[in-house]
């Protein structure tokens, strides 16, 4: 078995890759998965919606403007249960509204892949490793005004994926990212027949160097820095019932790998294997080459015009999600959503179901998965659990 084979290739790159060949995939993908059940139960859309204690995730700079002093979460997401009984992603989050102007928050993200057991040979007797991945973030968020506020948060990644040799020589990969968020909340409007209340929001998340194990350039991975924009608006019917419908558009900002090489007749006489010709062989090496040679930095911009087929493709590498949700006497909650990429850069096309209920300082949310599409999806026919207790000072945020 090879030193540096990951299984991060076999279990997870079918969350983000299709038989098209310029699908762009990233290391360390489990930071793109939606770890609470609220958001996952509008088909993973969190940078606009109303601030709660999974905002670490999404959007830090909500917390300046949530309700609640402080709060806890424990989040908790079966993955890949149609193969396997011990995958998961495991979350916990911690956020502690200073004062009315700003908040800091930090959470704890594990994902576990379960016991596997290594055999060289049918007589064997194994040996069993258990690879994982985590993250911990910290973030600290500022009103810059009444309605407006920005949020900054810093991301320590450690994967524990390689696969030790006879030496036993196995090392973690580690990096570091940022994130850098801002949040428009409007103050509650009157209209002919209800309130309302519009939000709008950026988050420039996962910016960082490669990963890579070893040092190794040729194992070095992008990591998935990724752009949401999104915006809400709450309809606000009564004090009873209230429905926020929300829109969302991503975008990885990492390089579009390269159509495949072209062999070249350098002498033009129709016979591809003379000395000084280029086979395909030898072209896609040349590509591969300058795309592992771009750095992190130049990807992030380069991601905006790089596609071979121009604006048209560029278009494709952007996702989007619409959903929904319906709150009664801020108490019990049901959510939709459906989310959308396309066919040629991953084909992720599902429904959502999400429900929460809230008693006192204690809410738990659930959601469900449908696949519509061909591709079958890690989280198909998967429920996700979320258990938040808010506690401290209320604060008015109308």
């Amino acid at each position: 078995m090879k030193n540096l084979l990951k299984f991060l290739s076999i279990i997870l790159i079918a969350q983000f890759a299709s038989a098209q060949d310029r699908v762009i995939t990233t290391g360390v993908p489990f930071l793109l998965i939606a770890a609470d059940a609220r958001s996952a139960g509008m088909a993973d859309m969190g940078v606009a919606s109303s601030a709660d204690a999974y905002s670490q995730q999404y959007n830090p700079s909500k917390y300046a403007f949530i309700n609640q002093k402080q709060g806890f979460s424990v989040s908790y997401t079966p993955y890949l249960t149609s193969i396997a009984n011990d995958i998961s992603l495991g979350q916990i989050t911690y956020y502690n509204r200073i004062n009315e102007r700003s908040a800091f928050a930090g959470s704890l993200r594990y994902f576990g892949l379960g016991d596997i057991e290594l055999r060289n040979s049918f007589d064997d007797p194994g040996r069993t490793v258990s690879p994982n991945e985590l993250a911990i973030d910290g973030s600290y968020s500022l009103k810059l005004s009444e309605t407006f506020g920005m949020g900054i948060a810093g991301r320590y990644i450690r994967s524990n994926l390689k696969i030790p040799d006879s030496n036993n020589d196995s090392k973690p990969a580690s990096t570091f990212a940022v994130d850098i968020s801002g949040l428009f909340q409007s103050e509650e409007q009157a209209y002919e027949n209800f309130n309302g209340k519009w939000r709008a929001g950026f988050n420039f998340q996962n910016l960082g160097p490669k990963i890579s194990y070893d040092n190794d350039q040729l194992n070095e991975n992008f990591l998935p820095a990724n752009m949401r924009l999104g915006a809400a608006f709450d309809f606000i019917f009564d004090e009873y019932n209230k429905v926020s419908v929300i829109g969302e558009a991503t975008k990885l900002l990492v390089p579009t790998p390269q159509i495949p090489g072209s062999p070249i007749d350098t002498n033009q006489d129709g016979d591809f294997t003379d000395p000084e010709d280029v086979t395909q062989a030898e072209q896609n090496a040349i590509n591969n080459e300058k795309y592992r040679n771009i750095s992190w930095t130049s990807g992030i911009f380069q991601s905006f015009g790089d596609a071979p087929d121009g604006f048209s493709e560029e278009l494709k590498e952007f996702t989007w999600a619409l959903g929904a949700e319906y709150w009664y006497q801020d108490s019990f909650a049901l959510r939709t959503g459906y989310f959308n990429e396309s066919i040629e850069k991953g084909a992720r096309k599902y429904l959502t179901l999400g429900a929460g209920f809230k008693y006192n300082v204690v809410k738990i949310d659930v959601s469900y998965l449908f696949s519509a599409s061909k591709v079958r999806n890690p989280l198909e026919n998967t429920l996700r659990f979320s258990l938040t207790f808010n506690f401290g000072d209320t604060y008015d945020e109308n």
